[in-house]
């Protein structure tokens, strides 16, 4: 550089005609030092990590293994696992849950209602039974039904079920034959439905579903949706062919405790189609609106 001595650094000679060659240390010759490679033989930087290209290939195979297998006795370490399945989630449990334990205030005929139901099993066998039923305090129960179900969880959210079904009332009594599912629908919906063959060879149906809508922490409301069908007309129980009722109803339930809600509401009780002629030729209201006072409860 222009006004640098360079005169008295080491291996530099004072005499400007001798080049950095002639300065060189013994030995090392700079003029032929690469002579003879090829610098296009040299390997070239391979892209990795984010910078290589997209690509389709399928992913490595997760090991199928178990590392503490190669420092512990495998037969200890199966048992361990098996153990620790069985406190995760292996367990037998039990919930006994009433949706609906209600009272019904209806003009001129108040009456009451119920929809529960428990189980006893696993994550996924189950015995499971339903019970529903409602009647008037005059009039005693009118309907009433008990269902004993095998279930077996067919995903995370939902369960296929099959059993069998008594109703008590109305009369004359039936038995079917229960095919039907429950279970956790997309956006949180609760949902289950069911066909039923009865000893007679009467052909039920029924969809029912509810969804929690949480305005605070405590507070729920819930609107709730059941309808029944009829293959034929079932006259000696008062049942016509189709849709045969619909209940609509909304409940706003406070939750003192999540095992422990009282709720108050409305619900909208329409027979349909021959149903509905039915309950008009025995002296009956084909619709009725109900206000409802009641306790969501489970254990």
């Amino acid at each position: 550089m222009q006004g640098m001595d360079h005169s008295n650094m080491p291996g530099m000679s004072e005499d400007p005609s001798k080049t950095m060659a002639d300065d060189a240390m013994p030995g090392m010759d700079m003029q032929n030092e690469h002579a003879g490679h090829d610098m296009s033989a040299m390997p070239t930087m391979q892209p990795t990590g984010t910078a290589l290209p997209a690509g389709s290939a399928p992913a490595p195979r997760p090991p199928m293994d178990h590392y503490a297998d190669r420092q512990f006795p495998p037969a200890e370490m199966a048992l361990a696992r098996r153990k620790m399945m069985a406190e995760e989630g292996g367990q037998t449990l039990s919930q006994v849950m009433f949706n609906l334990a209600e009272y019904q205030a209806r003009k001129g005929r108040d009456g009451y209602r119920w929809d529960g139901e428990a189980w006893f099993g696993g994550d996924i066998n189950r015995l499971t039974l339903k019970s529903e039923g409602e009647g008037a305090f005059r009039d005693g129960v009118e309907a009433a039904e008990i269902q004993a179900l095998y279930s077996r969880a067919i995903g995370p959210y939902f369960n296929l079920q099959a059993g069998v079904r008594y109703d008590f009332k109305p009369n004359p009594s039936r038995a079917y034959a229960v095919l039907g599912f429950e279970g956790l629908a997309p956006y949180w919906f609760e949902v289950e439905g069911a066909v039923f063959l009865s000893d007679k060879g009467d052909l039920l149906g029924r969809v029912e579903g509810y969804y929690d809508q949480r305005l605070t922490q405590r507070l729920v409301l819930q609107p709730r949706v059941e309808l029944n069908f009829a293959a034929q007309d079932v006259p000696e129980n008062r049942i016509g062919a189709g849709l045969s009722n619909a209940e609509l109803g909304l409940r706003l339930r406070y939750e003192i405790t999540r095992k422990l809600a009282p709720y108050v509401g409305v619900s909208y009780d329409a027979k349909s189609g021959q149903t509905a002629r039915y309950a008009r030729d025995d002296g009956e209201d084909p619709t009725t609106t109900s206000f409802v006072a009641g306790v969501r409860i489970w254990f």
